[in-house]
């Protein structure tokens, strides 16, 4: 039986994948256990490739009244992932710690009419080793995230976000 979030209480945290890459399969079932929200974004697959973490998303779960995509669900999905990025990042440092989105932006260029591909990537290749850095000698830091949403070959939306590893408790 599925256990129900409440408000305020904290969902446990999914166990570092010490010595073994990422169960990508497990992290999704994870974060949708712990943001009930997650089970409704159409997500189906989710891959990473050097510093990029891609999604591919059904468009049906996300559809507004003209039948495109809905700049709510759009505008969250970008969020969440860059959430994941840098969580998947520093699970991969061994580090656990929560991360919280800072600031976020988005451009709509062009409406998504099918299903999609969401990219996201570090916005400067050396971000990844700042912020590596910044949490050495200051226990937290940001980074700074692009994510891209494609229909087929054409950019449809480009997010930007800036998220915060919190210090230790």
């Amino acid at each position: 039986m599925k256990v129900l979030r409440q408000p305020g209480v904290p969902h446990p945290r999914l166990p570092l994948p010490v010595g073994q890459p990422e169960d990508l399969a497990a992290f999704q079932q994870w974060l949708s256990d712990a943001i009930p929200m997650v089970g409704s974004l159409g997500i189906n697959e989710v891959s990473r490739q050097g510093d990029a973490l891609t999604w591919e998303l059904s468009l049906q779960p996300n559809l507004n009244d003209k039948g495109t995509g809905f700049g709510g669900a759009l505008t969250a999905q970008t969020t969440l992932q860059g959430w994941c990025w840098a969580t998947l990042w520093l699970r991969e440092q061994g580090i656990n710690r929560d991360v919280v989105v800072a600031e976020a932006t988005q451009r709509f260029l062009a409406p998504v009419t099918r299903d999609y591909r969401l990219v996201c990537t570090p916005s400067v290749p050396e971000a990844p080793a700042q912020l590596a850095h910044t949490l050495a000698e200051r226990g937290k830091g940001r980074i700074a995230l692009t994510q891209q949403l494609y229909c087929g070959e054409t950019l449809c939306l480009e997010a930007n976000g800036s998220y915060a590893v919190l210090a230790a408790p």
